[in-house]
């Protein structure tokens, strides 16, 4: 189990935007949309992601109608990268597919992040939304508790001009 200690810092905006995570499972494979506008939560998770962080990781809560919380090493739901950071200011709404991190309190941010099965306007904005299911929200639906991230990948948005 990788750990560290400190937070790895924020990316430049050119290294945030166009960003698409494709997490690898049995049951098919998610592509989330980085929002990098929660500047160190999409850093945070771009960075261990690029480290292999994730990478044979679990899914180890799922709450049906409400998450699927994954990125603990432990698989418990206690685990982190060895480091927190700080919440950032949430501006969208807790929807189905939307993308945010899992903490134990304000600033306690690390590697933990769910995954909304449905729209929950009343959660508070308490956690930082960093990106929202693109593609697989199928898969999504399907996933169980112990669900392996069996490859989660960085790739970037093609956007194709006039």
């Amino acid at each position: 189990m990788k750990q560290y200690r400190n937070f790895p810092g924020v990316l430049t905006t050119a290294n945030l935007q166009n960003k698409v995570a494709v997490i690898e499972t049995k049951k098919g494979t998610i592509a989330i949309e980085i929002y990098p506008e929660a500047t160190k939560a999409a850093s945070n998770f771009i960075q261990l992601t690029r480290d292999g962080f994730y990478d044979g990781v679990t899914f180890h809560r799922v709450e049906p109608g409400f998450v699927v919380q994954g990125g603990d090493p432990l698989g418990t739901g206690s685990g982190g990268p060895g480091y927190k950071f700080e919440d950032e200011p949430v501006t969208k709404p807790y929807n189905r597919g939307i993308v945010a991190m899992a903490n134990s309190g304000p600033n306690t941010n690390g590697s933990q992040f769910f995954i909304m099965l449905d729209n929950h306007p009343e959660l508070p904005p308490k956690y930082t939304i960093f990106g929202k299911v693109l593609q697989g929200m199928e898969v999504v639906d399907k996933l169980a508790v112990g669900d392996v991230m069996s490859k989660v990948t960085i790739q970037e948005i093609s956007k194709a001009g006039p």
